[in-house]
């Protein structure tokens, strides 16, 4: 079962063609401590791109990275400080890939002119156990049973009754 605590983590990395695979194990790490295994090859396959991207055409390689958890969907957002890349023009493919992948992604500006980058993922069930009917509950026929049939002058004997006149009136 997932956990509904919300969760939060935060990583400054130089981006490197060798800190990339860092970052992606260091990412798979928490998500695995959060108990979304399910997450861990979607996550770092787009972590590992946006990285890769940065790496390719930023000059200022400084990157943040966010992971939040809300209990239903994992938010991955990248925040690079180049204000010289444009999300439209070098990431298109990348951004293709993601959004691809995603449930949902996004580009944003900061207040510095940097952007920051985000996709979704929405936790979904792993691996289902197969359902296995089960035994019918009884049914009330079943669980009480019928009463035995009485003869009916065991009855009236038993009210005090004969030849259909109630014997404390005679």
């Amino acid at each position: 079962m997932k956990t509904a605590v919300p969760c939060y983590y935060h990583l400054d990395v130089e981006v490197s063609p060798e800190r990339v695979g860092q970052v992606s194990r260091i990412l798979a790490a928490h998500l695995r401590y959060w108990d979304l295994e399910t997450l861990v090859d979607p996550v770092c396959r787009g972590t590992e791109m946006l990285l890769r991207a940065i790496d390719e055409h930023a000059t200022d390689k400084n990157t943040s990275i966010e992971m939040w958890w809300n209990g239903q969907h994992l938010i991955t957002a990248i925040g690079d400080h180049d204000r010289a890349l444009r999300p439209d023009h070098e990431l298109r493919d990348c951004l293709q890939h993601l959004a691809a992948m995603s449930d949902g992604w996004g580009c944003c500006a900061t207040e510095t002119g940097s952007k920051v980058i985000w996709f979704s993922q929405r936790a979904r069930a792993g691996e289902r156990a197969p359902l296995v009917p089960a035994a019918p509950a009884p049914s009330l026929r079943a669980a009480r049973p019928v009463p035995r049939e009485v003869p009916v002058t065991a009855i009236a004997d038993a009210a005090g009754i004969r030849d259909g006149v109630l014997e404390e009136a005679r």
